[in-house]
């Protein structure tokens, strides 16, 4: 936009100079013309952008399902031999290599996540039954510490992502029912992450912002409500709805630090909302008392 109207100045400027009569025409012609072709590039390249994007998704799809478990990992067998179970750990780290390329599509993390659920639960069952001695074992506790890596990286990676994308939109949305809902998804999200890995710091630390999160929606509510209240001169009101702000700042999980500081200022704003009640209070008195006399 900015070159299209450099160019506008610099044709109009050359043709006026050069006694035409409507420069402003020509240079609006021109304009128009770089606009237009701007415009025409911009969607050329965006084009192809989208799709390679969808070309590598694709690709990505059909090596996530190709064989799905393409070695039965889906059924049990009876005996899941030392081969076996080096081939399927191999397609497992493949198909892990293959989603790093959409690094920011959560399925896709979901997926190679149920994958290595499945593993892990079939060998599980194996080690069971594996019998003393058997060479086996080496074999499936070395696949199981492969598996569990895989496992937990990408239960992470899509926990992140999820709860990443809801925290955003709950900043975008404009009633406080949206923000509650999308910021109590994400949560949801990592309560079902944490189910598998409860001492995973990550997904505690994010637990803890996210609930942070919900809790200042909920105060900053009460405060904007207070502060209408207040700027409208109804100051008990106000002072109510502080209250109430208060309130739920002590039940709801808010870091000392940050409780105590948001605290402190409700309650200033509580004595100086005082203080303006009875100062019109005073006045309120003494308007009365001049039309009584």
């Amino acid at each position: 936009m900015a070159l299209t109207i450099a160019f506008f100045f610099l044709v109009w400027g050359i043709f006026h100079e050069g006694d035409e009569e409507t420069p402003w025409m020509v240079a609006g012609i021109g304009a128009s013309v770089v606009l237009g072709s701007a415009v025409v590039v911009r969607e050329i390249f965006l084009r192809k952008a989208r799709r390679r994007y969808l070309l590598i998704e694709r690709n990505l799809d059909l090596n996530v399902k190709k064989n799905p478990l393409s070695l039965r990992l889906g059924k049990e067998e009876n005996k899941l031999s030392l081969e076996r179970n080096a081939a399927i750990v191999k397609d497992i780290q493949k198909k892990s290599e293959a989603v790093g390329i959409l690094g920011k599509v959560a399925n896709k993390h979901l997926e190679v996540f149920e994958i290595c659920a499945g593993y892990l639960s079939i060998t599980e069952k194996q080690m069971k039954t594996v019998g003393v001695g058997s060479p086996r074992i080496a074999g499936l506790r070395r696949g199981r510490e492969i598996v569990t890596e895989i496992h937990h990286r990408h239960l992470l990676n899509w926990a992140e992502i999820e709860t990443r994308a809801l925290t955003q939109k709950a900043g975008n949305y404009v009633t406080i029912s949206e923000k509650l809902n999308a910021a109590q998804e994400a949560l949801n999200v990592l309560d079902s992450a944490l189910r598998f890995y409860p001492d995973d710091p990550q997904l505690i630390e994010s637990e803890a912002a996210i609930k942070d999160f919900i809790a200042s929606i909920k105060i900053s509510h009460w405060i904007e409500q207070a502060e209408r209240a207040a700027f409208k001169g109804n100051y008990k009101r106000a002072v109510s709805l502080y209250r109430d702000a208060l309130f739920f700042l002590a039940r709801e999980a808010v870091k000392t630090e940050e409780r105590e500081a948001i605290a402190e200022k409700i309650n200033s704003e509580i004595e100086s909302l005082r203080e303006l009640a009875a100062k019109k209070e005073i006045y309120k008195g003494n308007v009365k008392k001049l039309k009584d006399d």
